[in-house]
């Protein structure tokens, strides 16, 4: 018996999260292992493996058993649609509507699947072509792949020098709250003063201000240039 067509709006998210995942592989040509993108959907690896099966059937992605799976093009294309929906949403939240830029993920994730085309195009061009959403995050140009650029977090910048944040790497909203907190948004100047691995500790100051301290881990999912 054939499976039943699953809604678009799985389809979507599955091959969204493939995106992301590969961008995150060290070696380009690499496969995401279903361990992994079943542990980012919150599922279990024999769902992911079954709707990867699926979108295989589709000629979405290319799926190899017990190793892992990549997007085809048509996949890729597909997905980078998707994603970047999401961005222009978001931003939108933000920018026209006034919400906190810490919870408009999960409002985005539900309307990047209902929002047409024309009206992604219209809130692009409304917030006049911008490049990333609030969190720093690169918005794909249309019919464009995704660049993703390299980026220096808190962790590995060097010590001293003026920076500013670029790009906030953790979408969880208690993270964007603590991010919120401690001033941390993009667009920030920031100077990195002292690091210890073995405490789990990083030195800053924000905008000039009196130091603060935070955890290494935290650190790791701020960027800065």
């Amino acid at each position: 018996m054939s499976t039943p067509p699953l809604p678009s709006s799985t389809v979507e998210n599955y091959l969204k999260a493939i995106l992301q995942a590969q961008h995150r592989l060290e070696d380009d040509g690499s496969l995401v292992p279903m361990g992994r993108l079943a542990q980012t959907l919150g599922i279990t690896p024999g769902t992911a493996t079954t709707m990867v099966k699926a979108l295989a059937d589709a000629q979405l992605v290319d799926y190899s058993p017990y190793v892992g799976v990549r997007l085809t093009l048509s996949g890729e294309k597909l997905a980078t649609m998707v994603l970047r929906r999401h961005r222009i949403v978001e931003l939108f939240l933000v920018e026209v509507l006034g919400l906190s830029w810490t919870e408009v993920h999960d409002e985005a994730e539900r309307l990047e699947h209902a929002v047409s085309d024309r009206v992604i195009e219209a809130m692009d061009v409304m917030l006049g072509r911008p490049a990333a959403d609030p969190h720093g995050d690169p918005i794909p140009a249309h019919g464009a792949r995704l660049f993703e650029p390299e980026h220096t977090t808190l962790v590995t910048c060097a010590l001293g020098t003026p920076l500013r944040v670029t790009r906030i790497l953790d979408q969880d909203a208690e993270f964007l709250a603590f991010v919120e907190q401690h001033h941390l948004r993009p667009g920030t100047r920031v100077r990195c003063e002292a690091r210890d691995d073995v405490a789990d500790r990083v030195r800053l100051r924000v905008d000039g201000k009196r130091p603060i301290t935070i955890g290494w881990r935290a650190a790791s999912r701020v960027a800065v240039a």
